[in-house]
């Protein structure tokens, strides 16, 4: 599996979200190396404070898949997971999440993110979901220097 290919993708729905007045997050699910859903960050728009990209994403593939059961897929984040995230990612029961950018990384650019990392998420709920780190985190971390470039930039 090409991790940089599908993170690409990810980072683009980042940037499709930056240019809508959203927050600099993307996500995309895959199954057996192909797409089943792409989302971003939606807040705003839904002016509903859960729907991060990878809710949001969670929502479109199982829709895709007709299954709220997403095992053997999974999610490519531009940024480390908050515990919200990373508990809908376990629900949904995606095999792993890789992703890019840290919760340090966006605290820096103003986002208030809980600062329980993804992996202690995971080792205190005893999940099996895997979660992996480091996955272009230049290219990512840099979508929020992008974000707060852009006129229409809002925290939350």
């Amino acid at each position: 599996m090409d991790h940089n290919q599908w993170m690409k993708l990810a980072i683009e729905q980042a940037r499709i979200s930056i240019a809508g007045g959203q927050s600099p997050f993307g996500a995309v699910v895959v199954r057996n190396n192909q797409l089943v859903a792409a989302g971003h960050n939606e807040v705003w728009h839904r002016c509903d404070p859960t729907a991060h990209a990878e809710t949001v994403t969670i929502q479109k593939a199982s829709a895709a898949i007709k299954n709220i059961d997403l095992s053997g897929c999974v999610m490519y984040s531009s940024c480390e997971p908050c515990p919200m995230c990373a508990s809908a990612i376990h629900w949904s029961k995606l095999d792993v999440v890789y992703y890019g950018a840290t919760i340090a990384d966006a605290q820096k650019a103003g986002f208030t993110e809980l600062t329980l990392p993804i992996t202690e998420v995971y080792r205190i709920g005893q999940s099996t979901t895997k979660a992996v780190p480091g996955i272009m985190q230049p290219e990512c971390a840099v979508l929020f220097d992008e974000w707060l470039a852009h006129r229409d930039h809002k925290p939350y």
